[in-house]
């Protein structure tokens, strides 16, 4: 059975935790990884642990663990559900899927600023995961700085196998659709 990788590309509250979990309902055998959750995790369990300064180390080691066990141990299809905004790294990921036989898949959200300034400004997330910003409008202004900048760029037609774009929930159900016939398709 070919397996996919799911990738999510887009900055903070641009859809991308709400298309995974309605992909994940609706895509047999697949899971979500989504750092967040495994940045909640720690800040409840294992405060002490964070480090003060630099990258968040054991928030990556934990998603890779689980990553590894899902690809090694599993048969379900991956849902990636981070930013992957830098380009050098997304391609380093997909390459690595690549070898492991997973079939790609890019999902871009290119959600109108005005409408991710709105969702930030009523947002009732826990700004508990955050750890160089004390506010997801710190986050986002961050990100949009960020923009086309180094190498933080949107992802192009050959770095995965598909790419789909979304400018607004109402492209949700035709991309899921799209990304379930693949998944079909590569077990015919």
């Amino acid at each position: 059975m070919k397996r996919l990788v799911i990738m999510t590309v887009g900055i903070t509250h641009s859809g991308k935790t709400t298309f995974a979990r309605a992909l994940e309902k609706e895509l047999l055998n697949s899971i979500v990884i989504d750092q967040d959750n495994h940045a909640q995790f720690l800040h409840t369990y294992y405060e002490s642990l964070l480090p003060k300064q630099g990258p968040n180390v054991i928030k990556y080691a934990l998603t890779q663990t689980i990553v590894n066990y899902v690809v090694n141990e599993t048969n379900c299809h991956l849902i990636l559900c981070n930013s992957n905004r830098n380009r050098k790294n997304r391609l380093k990921l997909l390459e690595h899927y690549h070898k492991q036989g997973f079939i790609s898949i890019l999902v871009n959200f290119e959600i109108p600023e005005h409408v991710v300034k709105e969702r930030v400004a009523i947002s009732q997330r826990t700004t508990t995961i955050l750890r160089t910003a004390s506010t997801f409008e710190e986050v986002l202004i961050r990100q949009q700085n960020e923009s086309n900048k180094s190498d933080v760029i949107p992802p192009n037609q050959g770095e995965a196998g598909h790419l789909f774009l979304i400018k607004s929930e109402n492209d949700f159900p035709y991309i899921i659709k799209k990304i379930i016939s693949i998944a079909h398709t590569s077990n015919t």
